[in-house]
C-alpha cells in the first residue's frame, strides 16, 4: 500500500483512484462495508482502490478538551487498511485552510482537482466542508458536475444497533473488548513503539514491553489477556501475553500506558513496533500493599490469560 501525505504534488500514478472517504477511526464493520463498495467500484472502473482520510483527526483539530478519543493512531489505521487490500491511502492534512473550504470548494479543489478521484464512496452520515454544511445529496450533485462518481453506503447494524466508533469506545471503557471486537470485525489493538520505562517489570521477573497511549482512547484500566504481534525487529512474530493498562498506582502517580508481558519470550524489544490485541478483560487495576502481593497476583493473571487464549 502506498501512503500519500503530500497531496499538493501528486504523482500522476496516484490519481484516478476509487476511494472511500472518512476518518475510519477503528476501521470497524461499517467502515469495512464502505471499503468493500469502494473495492467493487475500483474493479468496475479498473482503478486503484483508495481510502481518503485526514491527519490529524478533524475532531482533534477542533477539540476544546484534552480527552483522548482515538481508537487507533495513524500507524495502526494504515496497518489495518493495508490488510484490507487498500492500494492508495491519502492522508490529507487537516488544517485551518481545509476546514475553511465550502462543500463545493472541497469537492472541486480536493476530490476533483488535487486527487483526481474517479469515484468516491461515503457513509450515509457523511458531512463535509465548512461547518459540515455538505451532505451526501450535495456530494452527489457536485460529482455529477465535476466528473466523479458517488456511492452512498448504508449504515451497518448489529442486533439493530448501529455500529459506530462511539459505541466501540463505550464497550472498551466498560471493559468489554469482545463486544468491541464484534463491532470492529477484529480485535481492538494498541500499536506503537516499545519505549523504555522504569524497568520495574524486569526487577519483578516480569519484563514488560512499555507503550505510550498518548492521544488514544483509554480502555478500562486493568489487566487483559492479549495477542501480540511484534511487527519489526529480530523477534518479529506472534505471541500470547498479559497486558496491564493504567497508571501503576502501586508505584505512585504515573501517566497511563500499556505494559505487556509476552509469555515464553526472551529478548530485547526496545524500539520494536508492537500490535497488542485486547482479547479479554481479566481484572481491574489495583493498588497493592507490597511488591510480594503484586507478584502473586501477576502469576495468577498470567495463568488465567494462558487459559483464556488457548482457543483464541
Amino acid at each position: 500500500m502506498r501512503i500519500i501525505r503530500d497531496t499538493l504534488y501528486l504523482d500522476p500514478d496516484d490519481r484516478g483512484a476509487a476511494a472511500a472517504i472518512g476518518n475510519f477511526d477503528g476501521v470497524h464493520l461499517g467502515h469495512q462495508a464502505v471499503i468493500d463498495i469502494a473495492r467493487d467500484a475500483a474493479r468496475h472502473a479498473k482503478a486503484p482502490l483508495g481510502v481518503m482520510t485526514f491527519e490529524p483527526h478533524p475532531r482533534s483539530f477542533f477539540a476544546r478538551s484534552n480527552t483522548p478519543f482515538r481508537l487507533m493512531n495513524a500507524e495502526a489505521k494504515a496497518n489495518r487498511l493495508e490488510k484490507l487490500g487498500v492500494e492508495k491511502l491519502y492522508e490529507v492534512p487537516f488544517n485551518a485552510a481545509l476546514a475553511a473550504l465550502t462543500p463545493e470548494a472541497f469537492a472541486r479543489d480536493i476530490i476533483a482537482d488535487r486527487l483526481g478521484l474517479a469515484h468516491v464512496i461515503v457513509g450515509a452520515d457523511f458531512c463535509f466542508g465548512k461547518d459540515r454544511a455538505g451532505d451526501t445529496a450535495a456530494l452527489e450533485r457536485f460529482g455529477a458536475e465535476m466528473g466523479f462518481g458517488v456511492t452512498v453506503a448504508e449504515m451497518v447494524d448489529i442486533a439493530d444497533v448501529p455500529v459506530s466508533s462511539t459505541a466501540i469506545r463505550t464497550a472498551l471503557s466498560e471493559g468489554r473488548p469482545r463486544d468491541a471486537a464484534k463491532m470492529l470485525g477484529h480485535w481492538h489493538r494498541i500499536e506503537g513503539e516499545v519505549v523504555r520505562g522504569d524497568q520495574r517489570g524486569r526487577d519483578l521477573d516480569f519484563p514488560t514491553a512499555n507503550m505510550a497511549m498518548a492521544d488514544l482512547h483509554l480502555p478500562q484500566f486493568g489487566v487483559y489477556a492479549v495477542k501480540v504481534d511484534v511487527l519489526t525487529g529480530p523477534h518479529a512474530g506472534r505471541y500470547d501475553g498479559a497486558a496491564s493498562i493504567g497508571t501503576r498506582p502501586t508505584f505512585g502517580e504515573n501517566v497511563a500506558n500499556c505494559e505487556t508481558y509476552l509469555f515464553d519470550f526472551k529478548g530485547d524489544l526496545y524500539g520494536a513496533h508492537l500490535s497488542v490485541a485486547l482479547v479479554e478483560y481479566l481484572r481491574p487495576e489495583l493498588k497493592f500493599t507490597s511488591v510480594d502481593s503484586l507478584i502473586v497476583q501477576m502469576d495468577k493473571d498470567c495463568d488465567l490469560a494462558r487459559k483464556v487464549l488457548v482457543d483464541v
